[in-house]
């Protein structure tokens, strides 16, 4: 039984990457749905593929590589909230990561979208993770 699902998936990304798979299967939920489309207009995954097949849906990634290199396209996802310790920030708070190179996904009010955006929208929320 899995405590922290966000961490699960993060998880699951960072290992799936780091071994140089193509595809990595996560069990779906609307919250890990949301953060998987945000990797991907953001660019940092290649496609994504919600299935319904059971009780609760899988969700199958197609991870992106670096065509030279060979290298992932995410260097690093780190979970930044935990059930443990939770971090909530304001509007004026955001962080930056990397200095705008990487993304921050925060939860609001407004729904999950990346820190710039909600900086946009004027909301504030709990920051879920980091991804660069």
């Amino acid at each position: 039984m899995v405590t922290d699902t966000i961490a699960d998936y993060l998880t699951r990304v960072r290992n799936a990457s780091s071994a140089g798979h193509r595809v990595v299967e996560i069990p779906a939920s609307n919250l890990k749905k949301e953060i998987t489309k945000i990797l991907f207009d953001q660019g940092y995954i290649l496609s994504y593929k919600f299935e319904d097949n059971d009780i609760q849906g899988t969700i199958k990634i197609a991870l992106k590589y670096d065509k030279v290199t060979k290298e992932p396209v995410i260097r690093k996802i780190q979970r930044v909230s935990k059930p443990g310790l939770r971090k909530y920030t304001g509007s004026e708070t955001l962080p930056r990561v990397l200095n705008g190179l990487g993304i921050a996904i925060v939860s609001t009010s407004h729904g999950v979208m990346t820190s710039k955006q909600a900086k946009q929208d004027n909301v504030g929320g709990e920051v879920l993770c980091y991804v660069y």
